[in-house]
């Protein structure tokens, strides 16, 4: 079964999607499941989870909508006020729902010590004491940070998101190289091979271009804890739903089947605890 591991589905607005500037110009749009579900048929996918795009728990419960509407979402990672007072109260409502499977923040955004702060690490128990897996976005130059702040927590399930976004664009390895392997050592985090093309010149890329970065997190997580995603629609500025498959597949090809299985769907299955039915074929 081939699972994708990352994507989004959005109604597009100017004012929640600020961050989509001109040169990613194709993305002001509306990206919604029936669009995902013609890109899956063209590609062999089975199962999605779906990952918060805005900070709010609407767009939440939103999510859980459409996966209750489509077998194709799996799971849904949403958005909670992690780090509010009230936030056990906020997200209670929606722990019932058995396709949500984990919570995400846009640490990207936040500033320097945020990962210390009481009331995040406060949110983050309550995630573990309600077996929520939770989504870490950063950046490379977060890593450190991230390393400390998963140690506070070694009974809480994380997976890092787009391989922490390496400086690809830039041909730059280190430190991020040693900083993940450090990270990978933990056996509670697990990587997601997603987002790589929009970290490299989003013109000019190829496989060989990516493959120190692929070998990296393959090396230090293994295909056990490595989970192939999409990224989708964000990944259009740089490349096809199509595309990225295919180069993943080729990646791969000298991987043993178990190890395929594995990236390809085994390891998100059983990262999130996903309930999905018979491949696609078998259907």
């Amino acid at each position: 079964m081939r699972i994708d591991a990352h994507h989004h589905l959005w109604r597009y607005t100017p004012e929640e999607f600020g961050w989509i500037t001109d040169d990613m110009a194709l993305l002001r749009r509306d990206f919604l499941l029936p669009e995902l579900e013609q890109q899956m048929a063209s590609t062999g996918v089975d199962a999605t989870v779906v990952v918060q795009a805005r900070q709010t728990v609407a767009e939440t419960e939103w999510l859980l909508q459409q996966a209750t509407a489509s077998d194709a979402i799996a799971g849904v990672v949403g958005w909670g006020p992690i780090a509010d007072a009230d936030f056990e109260k906020s997200i209670e409502p929606l722990l019932s729902h058995r396709k949500l499977v984990g919570l995400r923040h846009i640490l990207q955004s936040e500033p320097v010590g945020f990962l210390s702060e009481e009331g995040f690490n406060r949110g983050i128990r309550y995630l573990t004491a309600n077996r929520l897996t939770y989504d870490v976005l950063v950046y490379s130059a977060q890593l450190n940070e991230v390393i400390d702040f998963v140690d506070r927590h070694p009974n809480q399930r994380f997976v890092v998101d787009h391989c922490a976004k390496p400086q690809i664009k830039n041909a730059k390895l280190e430190p991020w190289k040693q900083q993940m392997m450090e990270l990978a050592r933990r056996n509670n985090v697990w990587c997601k091979v997603s987002g790589l093309v929009t970290e490299a010149n989003w013109q000019v890329w190829s496989l060989e271009i990516l493959r120190p970065y692929l070998d990296t997190v393959l090396e230090a997580f293994g295909a056990e804890r490595c989970m192939a995603g999409s990224d989708w629609p964000v990944l259009l500025v740089a490349a096809t739903y199509k595309k990225w498959w295919s180069v993943l597949e080729q990646y791969t090809s000298g991987f043993k089947s178990e190890e395929r299985i594995a990236f390809f769907g085994g390891t998100a299955r059983s990262f999130y605890g996903l309930e999905v039915g018979a491949p696609r074929e078998m259907r």
